[in-house]
């Protein structure tokens, strides 16, 4: 599903007209850039809304209708629920599960934590996924060319660094396994197998 279809569903619930929730939704699927499958969906958990699009996009936005809407509500219920069948919104230890263990041997994550360790705001971003997670191997969702160069600027309005990086978004994504419940949910990610069909949200 595309940003258009997905704000449609908006403006269908919402009121407005598409281009009020565009934006949002064409950034919720801005990492297809990285990778083509829907393994690229790293957005699309209460992570990537709490930790990246409401800080990006605020708590709520304005309609064309002069309506408020809830921002994290329209991210759940517009984009991620439709995209698994409304069957359930994966947590980020889904896709961190999908990945190698033995990729984290391949990467120094305290040498790259040696260059924020001063810089307590962009400490607590870029170490979000392991205090959730606890899993070493989650710091490559932001421990990434991507992240540092295309969120942190947004996030943290910090300037864009123009250097080699160690860790790119391709080490992210070939490490990761494909998994049948990204394929538009057509089973259960662990942490929502106990749903059985039930909608979360």
């Amino acid at each position: 599903m595309n940003a258009v279809l997905h704000s449609q569903i908006s403006v269908r619930k919402r009121g407005g007209v598409v281009e009020d929730y565009l934006k949002i939704h064409d950034f919720m699927d801005s990492t297809k850039e990285l990778c083509s499958d829907n393994r690229h969906r790293i957005l699309h958990t209460m992570w990537g809304i709490k930790r990246v699009i409401v800080p990006i996009f605020g708590h709520t936005i304005i309609n064309t209708n002069d309506k408020q809407i809830n921002v994290k509500d329209m991210c759940e219920q517009d984009h991620i629920l439709p995209d698994y069948q409304n069957r359930f919104i994966p947590n980020l230890s889904d896709f961190v599960n999908a990945i190698d263990d033995e990729a984290v041997s391949n990467y120094d994550f305290k040498k790259f934590a040696e260059s924020y360790e001063d810089d307590q705001e962009l400490m607590e971003l870029l170490l979000s996924p392991l205090s959730i997670t606890g899993s070493i191997k989650s710091l490559l969702l932001t421990h990434n060319s991507w992240f540092l160069n295309e969120i942190v600027p947004k996030v943290l309005k910090r300037k864009v660094e123009i250097k080699d990086f160690g860790i790119s978004p391709s080490d992210l994504f070939n490490n990761m396994k494909f998994k049948l419940w990204m394929d538009n949910g057509n089973s259960y990610p662990e942490s929502c197998k106990h749903t059985l069909g039930k909608i979360v949200g």
